[in-house]
């Protein structure tokens, strides 16, 4: 598997079907659990049909962590390559500064951390999307 990182609008936008928001409150990392999984992730989804990106990325934060006050921003895209697949997405940061309750949805625990734990759902993906934000310094 290899992860590549791409300047915004490098990658045509019909292209991208994944939002990934790396998200922090009082300076800690906002992670998420699917009701089906034991692990942690970064929030994130799966676009819809017709959605601009930057939609899918405040629908996904809404909907996953129960932000309701926030600065989100792009950082940048980045693709996944699986053997002769390859699927792409646009990567976000986003300060959070206060959560409602977690409507009706497949996450059931947000926490806060204050680094990537072990047990990711995504450990071959993940580390190096949070590498990238911190390499790139991304301020919101």
């Amino acid at each position: 598997m290899k992860v590549r990182f791409y300047e915004l609008e490098e990658i045509d936008s019909e292209l991208l079907k994944y939002a990934v928001i790396n998200s922090v409150y009082d300076d800690k990392l906002v992670l998420v659990r699917h009701k089906e999984r034991k692990t942690w992730e970064i929030p994130g989804g799966r676009r819809e049909e017709g959605e601009y990106i930057d939609k899918t990325a405040e629908r996904e934060l809404q909907e996953e962590t129960g932000a309701t006050k926030y600065k989100l921003a792009p950082i940048c895209d980045y693709s996944v390559e699986r053997g002769s697949s390859i699927s792409y997405g646009r990567l976000f940061n986003c300060e959070i500064y206060d959560f409602g309750e977690l409507g009706e949805s497949e996450i059931v625990e947000v926490r806060l951390f204050e680094d990537l734990p072990n047990d990711l759902t995504y450990p071959d993906i993940q580390p190096f999307l949070k590498e990238e934000v911190e390499k790139r310094k991304c301020k919101i």
